[in-house]
Formats: C-alpha cells, structure tokens, sequence
C-alpha cells in the first residue's frame, strides 16, 4: 500500500503541474503499461484490442460490469496494484481538470476577464445600473434585437448583471488597447458609449472612432456643448443629448407629451418609432405615405436625406424620397427587408 501511496502522490504531482500535452502523455503511459503488463500477465482476452479500451475504462473507473476480468494470478495482481489505483487517480483528476476548467471559463465570463470572439455585435461601453440594464432590455427586445448579440463593456468591479444573456468584458479604461480588444471593437455593428462622465464619453468616443470607423456609434453627453465638440471632429458619430428640461418645459405647455415620447421609445409597449432606410424606387412623400399605412398600418412621421443631418417631419406631400434617404414611422414592427 506504501508503493500505492507514493505512486498516487507522484501522479497527482504530475498532474498538478502539467499542461494539456502532459496530461496526456502521462494518460497514454499509463494505458501502455496497463497492456504490456498484462500481456506479460497472459491476459490475452482482456488485452485483444477490441476488448482493451472497453474493459481499461470501466476498470480504472470503478464501474466494473464483470464482463471482462483477469483469470492469472499475476493478472490480478497487476490489476489490483496498478490498474485501478493508478487509474482510479488519473480518472478522477481529469474529471476534476475537466470541472475545473469548465468553472474558470465560466468565472472568467462573469468577471469580464475572458476575451470574446464575436462579430457584427452591439456595444455598448459604461455602467449606469438600472439605467444601463433597460438599455439592454430594450435592445434584446424582440422588435429591436436584429439577431446580434449585445455585449457590456464595463470599467467598474462588476459581474455579468445579465448572464447568459449578454456577453461580457471588464476593461482597465475605455481607452486602454488591450483590454478593450476583448470587447471585439473592430468588428462591432453597432456602439453605444454612455458613461457617467462627459468628458471619459469624448475620450471614449475618440478612441472608438479609431479603431471601429466602419460601425454606428451613439454617445450619450449631459452637455450638449462637449457633444458638439465630439462631432466637429467625428460627423459620423451620432450625439445624444439630455433633453430632460425640453421634456419638462414640453409637458407642461402640452400635457402628456412626456408619455407620448415615452411609447414612442419603448418598442415593449404598443407602436413605437422605427426608421429604416429606402431602398425602392424614387417616389414622392404620399403615395408613400399611403403605402405604409395600407399595408403596414404604419405612419411615415418623416425623412432624413441621404448624407443629410436634420429630419424633415412631416414633410410636403411632394416631397420626393429617392433610396437611400431615412424613413421614420412609427408601428407596430420594425417594416420587412423591402424598406429596410
């Protein structure tokens, strides 16, 4: 039993400090001299190489279906102190590697610390709680989710607040290379930079603008004056301003107005707005117009022009509309691949 011990401290030693490839090997020695043992032991049915794998698999596991078993003397002797304890340990510990490293993956997701491969993903980078968490509701919903994958980017000691849902990275900063290459920038679709900080939001945006260009970025300023700064230097990037004291001023002159504004937002919640961009034939404001509310039951409210930045709402009814130009329409869905 002492021979036992120490042949069981050795492999767990081994074991303990080896890589994948060691492990194996040793697994793989372990098999070869299970079999040259007992071929010297004159077990020839166990070791036909039909019965060998089978009957070394439930033996070292301890299943033992009785099937197969050693008939020698030294066979059994050969099994009794080699196969199943050695086997037994090594079967054992791989289990454990095996639990191990499925719990670290799984630990790594929840810190943030594991570096995804993803593409054609939203992002969005800062942590604002609730206010963060209904973003992501309101992109995972079903009229607003596109298929994509949403991924949180974070600089606070946080965990995944939606795991299994969302993927998740924790950086060092916004603007730190490194660790910002886990959230996979460079192949998002879309960004969304909402930190509590104007001024991290710009630096942010900067940084963004760099090394994503291709994608749609969104950032959130509580000034609307450092959000214009951002997009003298980056048009593409489209600002979104506090307009809590519009909404404000606006509900108290019209009343409702703020819930008004908030169905038109919330996709879960009745009609909602949309826009999508036309891609038909050039065609004037009402016919159009008509179209949409004869087959979708959806209202064209107004139109942005291809490379344009203001919307013109409620547009004349000659206005003409060519593809490329933005629609804005509020229904129940977001309209079928034929306008959008």
């Amino acid at each position: 039993m002492l021979l036992v011990e120490k042949v069981k401290h050795v492999v767990f030693s081994v074991f303990f400090k080896a890589n994948a490839s060691s492990t194996l090997a040793v697994t793989l020695l372990y098999v070869l001299i299970s079999y040259l043992l007992l071929n010297l032991a004159g077990e020839q049915d166990i070791i036909i190489l039909e019965n060998f794998g089978y009957w070394l698999a439930v033996t070292a596991s301890t299943v033992g279906y009785g099937d197969l078993s050693p008939t020698t003397f030294w066979g059994k002797v050969v099994v009794s102190l080699w196969v199943i304890p050695v086997g037994l340990s090594i079967f054992a510990f791989l289990i454990a590697r095996v639990s191990f490293a499925l719990s670290e993956r799984a630990f790594k997701g929840r810190r943030g610390l594991r570096h995804l491969n993803t593409q054609n993903h939203t992002v969005i980078i800062g942590w604002n709680e609730q206010r963060t968490i209904r973003l992501i509701e309101l992109l995972l919903d079903k009229h607003n989710a596109h298929h994509r994958r949403v991924v949180l980017c974070v600089a606070k000691d946080i965990e995944n607040p939606m795991p299994n849902k969302i993927g998740f990275v924790k950086v060092e900063s916004f603007s730190h290379q490194e660790t910002m290459a886990k959230a996979c920038l460079d192949t998002a679709d879309r960004i969304i930079i909402d930190t509590p900080l104007d001024d991290v939001t710009l630096t942010t945006a900067l940084y963004c603008q760099k090394v994503s260009p291709s994608s749609h970025k969104t950032a959130y300023f509580q000034d609307e004056s450092i959000g214009d700064l951002l997009l003298s230097h980056c048009p593409g990037i489209e600002i979104i301003p506090s307009v809590s004291v519009e909404l404000l001023a606006k509900s108290t002159i019209d009343p409702g107005s703020s819930q008004l504004h908030k169905q038109l937002l919330d996709s879960s919640d009745g009609m909602t707005q949309f826009s999508s961009k036309y891609n038909g034939d050039k065609v004037e404001y009402e016919p159009l117009f008509n179209k949409l509310k004869h087959e979708y039951d959806a209202t064209l409210i107004g139109v942005r022009k291809d490379g344009g930045q203001s919307i013109e709402l409620n547009p004349p009814l000659t206005l003409r509309v060519v593809p490329g130009d933005i629609l804005f329409y509020i229904a129940a869905k977001r309209l079928p691949a034929l306008l959008a």
